[in-house]
C-alpha cells in the first residue's frame, strides 16, 4: 500500500509566440536537451569509473564551463543540472532498495535524451512582475546573438506573484506551454475517515466506485476508448508507406489533441471522484492497483492497445493529488482476485501468487457486466470488484462494511465524462 505525498500545483497554459520569439524558445530548449545529456554523461562516466554518486552542486560546477550551460540564463542552466542530480538520487533510492530485495527489477542508471528539446524553468529568483506581466530573463549570448534579453508572460489573475515557485516552458509537438508551479494549499473539510469508497479500473468502466455509505458510481470509458481508436487509426494511415521516424505537423497537430483530451477525461473523471466523497463525507479512498500491470498485458493485440494506452495511471495520481489537497485518506492496494471473488458471500481473498491450492470463488461471471453470486443473486461485475478492493483492507484500516447493500452493487449511476447530465442507473 502506500499513501499520497505532498504536491506543488501547476496552471498550465498554451503559448502562442511570434515566429521570432519561437525561433528563441527552439534554440534554448535544444541546448537544455544538449547541457542534460552533458551533465548525465559526466556523472555516468564518475559513476561507472569511480563507483560513486555525484551531486546536484558537483554538476553545476562541472558544467559551468560547458557551452551549453551558458548558451542560457545562469538560472536556467542551474535548473536543468539539478534534474540531471535529482534523478541520480532517485537512482540511487532505487539501487538501494534493488540490493534490499525490495524491488524486483534493477535499475537503470539514467539515460540520454533523444535529440529535441527539453522544458526550461525559471525559478523565482529569475522573476519579476512588470507592470502586471512576468519578465523572463534570456541571458548574455540570446541578447548578443538574437538582440533579445528578455521576454513576457501575462501573469495569471487566480494566482499571486509572491506564490509563484517556477515558471517553465515546455515545448510538445511543436507546441509550447508555460507552466506556473505554486504551492498547493489544503482545503479543511468534513469528512470520516471511517466512510470509504474503494475504487475498480477498468476500460468500458474506466472507474468503477462503491462506497460502505451505500452510494456507487461508475464513469464511462467507451467514449475515451473511441477517442483513442480514431488517433491510432489515423495515425496508421497517415504512416502507412512511410519510413521509420517520419514525423510531420499533422502527425503532430493530432498527437497534441489526443493528449489533450486524455488529460482532459483526466481531471474530469477525478474531480468526479472527489466530489462524491465531499457529497457523502467519505474520508478515506482505496484504489486497486497492481505495479506493472500493463508491462506484461497479454489480452489480444486490439485490447492491449486500449488498455495500455488509456492513462489509469495518471488518474489515480490526480486522485491521490486531489485527496491530499482535500484532506482525504488515499490508500493504493494490490487487487488480485478481487473481480474473482463474489462480496455478497464473503469469499476469501488471495493475494497475489498466494492463491491455495483448490481455492474456488463461490460465484462467477455469466456475460459482460453481469456477476452471478453464490446466492443466485445477480449484481454488477465492477462494483463487486469495488467492494473487493475495500475488504482487501478493511481489517487493518477498521472499516465497517455493512452499509454496503445489493441495491448499490446491481444499480450504480453511470457518469458520461463530456456531457452535463447523469445518466439513469444501470
Amino acid at each position: 500500500m502506500a499513501r499520497s505525498k505532498k504536491a506543488m500545483g501547476v496552471q498550465q497554459c498554451l503559448l502562442t509566440p511570434d515566429k521570432y520569439l519561437k525561433s528563441i524558445l527552439e534554440y534554448l530548449c535544444g541546448e537544455s536537451n544538449k547541457l542534460h545529456n552533458c551533465a548525465v554523461y559526466y556523472a555516468r562516466q564518475i559513476w561507472f569509473k569511480e563507483r560513486r554518486f555525484v551531486t546536484k552542486f558537483d554538476l553545476v560546477n562541472e558544467m559551468n564551463r560547458n557551452s551549453h550551460f551558458r548558451a542560457m540564463a545562469s538560472e536556467v542552466s542551474v535548473q536543468t543540472c539539478l534534474s540531471v542530480g535529482e534523478s541520480i538520487v532517485s537512482f540511487a533510492a532505487l539501487l538501494k532498495k534493488s540490493m534490499n530485495g525490495e524491488l524486483e527489477k534493477r535499475p537503470r542508471f539514467p539515460g540520454y535524451r533523444n535529440p529535441g528539446f527539453q522544458l526550461i524553468a525559471f525559478p523565482k529568483r529569475a522573476l519579476k512582475l512588470v507592470d502586471g506581466k512576468i519578465r523572463l530573463p534570456l541571458g548574455l549570448q540570446v541578447k548578443a546573438w538574437f538582440g533579445l534579453k528578455e521576454f513576457f508572460l501575462p501573469m495569471p489573475s487566480n494566482l499571486k506573484f509572491d506564490e509563484l515557485r517556477e515558471v517553465r516552458i515546455l515545448p510538445r509537438n511543436r507546441c509550447f506551454y508555460v507552466e506556473y508551479v505554486y504551492p498547493a494549499s489544503q482545503i479543511q473539510v468534513e469528512v470520516d475517515p471511517s466512510k470509504v469508497l474503494g475504487l475498480d479500473h477498468g476500460l468500458n468502466n474506466w472507474l468503477t466506485g462503491v462506497s460502505n455509505v451505500g452510494t456507487s458510481l461508475i464513469i464511462d470509458g467507451k467514449h475515451l476508448k473511441s477517442k483513442n481508436q480514431w488517433y491510432n487509426k489515423t495515425v496508421a494511415r497517415l504512416m502507412d508507406g512511410k519510413p521509420n521516424g517520419f514525423w510531420s505537423n499533422r502527425l503532430a497537430r493530432i498527437t497534441e489533441k489526443r493528449n489533450r483530451v486524455m488529460r482532459d477525461a483526466t481531471n474530469k473523471a477525478a474531480r468526479k471522484v472527489i466530489d462524491h466523497c465531499l457529497e457523502n463525507g467519505i474520508g478515506t479512498v482505496v484504489f486497486g492497483w497492481n505495479q506493472g500491470q500493463k508491462d506484461g498485458a497479454n489480452m489480444g493485440k486490439k485490447t492491449n492497445q486500449k488498455f495500455v494506452q488509456i492513462p489509469t495511471a495518471r488518474l489515480k495520481t490526480r486522485i491521490q493529488q486531489l485527496c491530499e489537497r482535500f484532506s482525504i485518506q488515499f490508500v493504493e492496494t494490490e487487487e488480485s482476485y478481487t473481480s474473482k471473488a463474489s462480496f455478497v458471500d464473503s469469499d476469501f481473498l488471495p493475494k497475489y501468487r498466494e492463491k491455495p491450492e483448490g481455492w474456488e470463488p463461490s460465484g462467477r461471471r455469466v456475460k459482460r457486466g453481469l456477476y452471478r453470486t453464490g446466492s443466485n443473486q445477480y449484481i454488477n461485475c465492477d462494483c463487486n470488484g469495488a467492494a473487493n478492493i475495500i475488504r482487501k483492507v478493511a481489517v487493518m484500516l477498521g472499516l465497517d462494511l455493512s452499509g454496503i447493500s445489493r441495491g448499490e452493487l446491481s444499480t450504480p449511476l453511470k457518469f458520461r465524462i463530456w456531457t452535463l447530465q447523469e445518466s439513469q442507473r444501470l
